[in-house]
């Protein structure tokens, strides 16, 4: 048995003993990568290491950290309040202004993992605070940074640009852009549906002046809370939200609600939020170390409200994903998905190699870096495009989909950020959503993308 094929097996079996016996799959990972990186791929521990996501902890770490403190004193709650108001307390629209935002973001020239670093805190707690499916909430934030990732200005759009260009393919920056933001828009708009939408729309608007509770007065609210969870799985404990307790440092209206003001600590807060976006955007900072940084600055003048937020990080996601990507960078130290990939490029079939090289680009973005993979498998596109039977725009913008809508994928960057900013979760059950959502995903998307952009021949 080959030693590509060893590592594939392994990988199998971690994700059978993580689902059937309840183990941290990050840690059954790092032995995985330890076994199989010393005893199969001759590696030793700076070659294992070399594959820990060192960026990923730390923007994990930092942007947990930063919004856990954010939590403890009161400035999500006064955001929430605010984007209430904003969208005249519509709740239901609120999902689409955070798909449209961070779209708005890469579209500029944000990094995906980047923009939803920033997003993904605010948009799920607005969801605990409306019971507001976080599967819904989280997937539109990914989807939404997917949708504005191809634009000829953004990252994504540039480096799979360059590549086509180096690789002297005939290339529509337009074409590709539009691919993913059609797909990523037409996905958005099934999930709002399937996961709740719909009902948020029957449900109304909720009053900004009680606070934004569903149900309770306004004009026309029926409450969302259970009901917009129902069948999902999703909800935060299916009941309707509780007011927001009051504080020494709210403004109370009587039997209008609770009003939040803003205090010194979350004037700094926002502050911070808003030094995080320009720093990530404008600068180019990273965004892990930005985040931890803030919030030091926010623990020392204000220790009272940050002291338990070092506790609310999310150490057990944090280590499964710093395991698994360990193992996947082991997989590609040892030449696995080279492997794979050129097996699928030898196949004599055209549209055949298409369609598989599109499932390899998906499952192994699932996992790994998006644009690295396009990266590796446009390359390895080459030899049947130059025969004339494929079209190259429709194959990459078809390689450009497949690989990054899958990062709503727990164990990609973006699908892991989801995961650890989702407050007061089980998540252990919003890991499992995500995985069962990212699994869909990798099986539908890429079929789909090859049907509507390779079978057609465009490019």
């Amino acid at each position: 048995m080959s030693p590509e094929l060893i590592s594939i097996l392994v990988l199998v079996v971690v994700f059978v003993i993580a689902t059937t016996r309840s183990v941290n799959m990050g840690a059954l990972a790092f032995a995985a990568a330890f076994g199989v990186g010393t005893l199969v791929a001759d590696l030793d521990a700076d070659g294992i290491f070399a594959g820990f996501p060192g960026d990923l902890f730390v923007v994990l770490v930092g942007v947990t950290y930063l919004f856990a403190i954010a939590r403890a004193n009161g400035t999500t709650d006064w955001l929430v309040h605010a984007a209430v108001r904003l969208v005249r307390g519509r709740v239901a629209l609120i999902p689409w202004v955070m798909f449209a935002l961070t779209g708005a973001l890469t579209a500029i020239g944000a990094v995906s993992p980047a923009a939803v670093a920033i997003v993904a805190p605010i948009a799920l707690s607005f969801a605990t605070r409306y019971s507001i499916s976080p599967l819904l909430m989280g997937t539109m934030v990914v989807h939404g940074a997917q949708a504005g990732g191809f634009s000829p200005i953004s990252i994504y759009g540039s480096i799979v640009n360059g590549i086509v260009e180096r690789e002297k393919l005939p290339g529509s920056e337009i074409g590709l852009f539009l691919a993913s933001l059609v797909a990523n828009l037409l996905i958005a708009a099934v999930l709002f549906a399937v996961l709740g939408g719909r009902k948020l729309w029957a449900c109304g608007a909720v009053a900004p002046e009680d606070g934004g509770v569903p149900g309770k007065g306004g004009t026309g609210s029926t409450g969302t809370g259970a009901d917009a969870n129902a069948g999902t799985g999703a909800g935060t404990g299916g009941t309707a939200p509780a007011a927001v307790a009051v504080r020494p440092d709210q403004e109370t209206g009587g039997a209008e609600g609770t009003g939040i003001r803003l205090t010194p600590a979350r004037i700094a807060t926002l502050a911070a939020l808003v030094a995080l976006v320009v720093a990530v955007l404008g600068f180019d900072l990273d965004a892990g170390l930005t985040a931890v940084t803030l919030a030091v600055v926010l623990s020392t003048a204000w220790p009272d409200d940050s002291r338990r937020a070092v506790g609310e990080i999310a150490w057990s996601t944090v280590l499964l994903i710093c395991g698994v990507l360990t193992y996947v960078g082991v997989l590609e130290e040892m030449g696995t998905i080279t492997w794979a990939g050129e097996g699928v490029g030898d196949i004599g079939v055209p549209l055949l190699a298409a369609v598989l090289l599109c499932y390899i680009g998906a499952i192994v973005s699932a996992f790994a870096s998006s644009v690295g993979i396009m990266g590796a498998l446009i390359p390895l596109a080459v030899p049947f495009l130059a025969q004339g039977e494929i079209g190259a725009v429709g194959m990459v913008a078809a390689l450009a989909v497949s690989a990054t809508v899958v990062d709503v994928s727990p164990f990609s960057t973006n699908g892991a950020l989801v995961l650890a900013a989702a407050p007061d979760v089980d998540r252990d059950r919003f890991f499992r959503q995500l995985m069962i959502y990212g699994g869909i995903v990798v099986a539908a998307v890429p079929v789909l993308a090859w049907l509507v952009l390779v079978v057609p021949g465009f490019g």
